[in-house]
């Protein structure tokens, strides 16, 4: 849908805020995404851009209404993943898993299908079924060398089953491998696996600076956007980089 020139850069503005700051700080992000919806309420983008501010602040509910109406409107199904994490989060895993069995899976792209699976093995585990989580895991994705955008979060969420199952060593292992795929620290498995093997990591700030001859080591690991673009001349778009984000742990993290 186009709009007016002054229109759409009003509408771009406030699309730009909901993408700058809808990680650090969702609930300011998602009072620009009801300024853009007041004003555009008819453009998918806008739509869109709603449904992940509102799914930022578990407004689950919201963020299903606005999905389903950006769908509507472009006939995609890109958004079929995360409208099923949203059903997770109003806690209806049941449906999320009748999701994951519906054509609309199929027509996914390899991200999309990783992202659909990432979403079933938690809502199995939000059902109590573990062991079917850890078996919904198991793939050609999950089992590959290469190191693909969404590889970190899957060996990250296997290795979460596992521990959850109480299969210590494997989990080790997974969130050993999970450490290799994350080069950008998106997930705390360097941390989860200290924990596991008895690393204590010690605040130095914390410690008494007066104390003489008291050294105190320290022992730190760094863990480290849907992306708007707005055609000023009516045009809205969004490109969805990060599957909404959707991480088995960004991605409702109930599993």
């Amino acid at each position: 849908m186009s709009l007016p020139k002054t229109l759409a850069e009003d509408v771009a503005r406030n699309l730009v805020m909901v993408a700058k700051l809808i990680d650090e700080d969702p609930e300011q992000a998602y009072a620009y995404s009801r300024i853009a919806l007041r004003l555009a309420s008819r453009v998918a983008a806008v739509r869109e851009a709603a449904g992940f501010a509102a799914y930022a602040t578990q407004k689950y509910a919201e963020a299903l209404a606005e999905f389903r109406a950006a769908r509507r409107m472009t006939g995609g199904v890109d958004l079929w993943p995360v409208m099923a994490d949203c059903e997770r989060g109003l806690g209806r895993p049941e449906r999320a898993m009748a999701m994951a069995g519906e054509p609309e899976v199929q027509k996914l792209d390899k991200a999309g299908q990783v992202e659909m699976r990432l979403v079933a093995a938690g809502a199995r585990r939000d059902m109590g079924q573990i062991e079917a989580a850890i078996v919904t895991l198991q793939s050609p994705e999950l089992a590959s060398n290469s190191v693909q955008p969404w590889t970190a979060r899957l060996r990250y969420a296997y290795a979460d089953a596992l521990l959850s199952a109480g299969r210590e060593d494997e989990a080790r292992e997974w969130f050993g491998k999970t450490i290799e795929a994350d080069k950008d620290g998106a997930t705390d498995a360097s941390d989860r696996l200290a924990e596991l093997d008895g690393v204590e990591f010690v605040d130095a700030m914390g410690e008494d600076e007066d104390e003489p001859g008291t050294s105190v080591e320290t022992e730190t690991e760094t863990d480290t956007d849907v992306d708007f673009e707005v055609d000023v001349d009516g045009d809205v778009d969004v490109d969805d980089d990060n599957e909404a984000g959707i991480d088995d742990k960004h991605t409702h993290d109930k599993g």
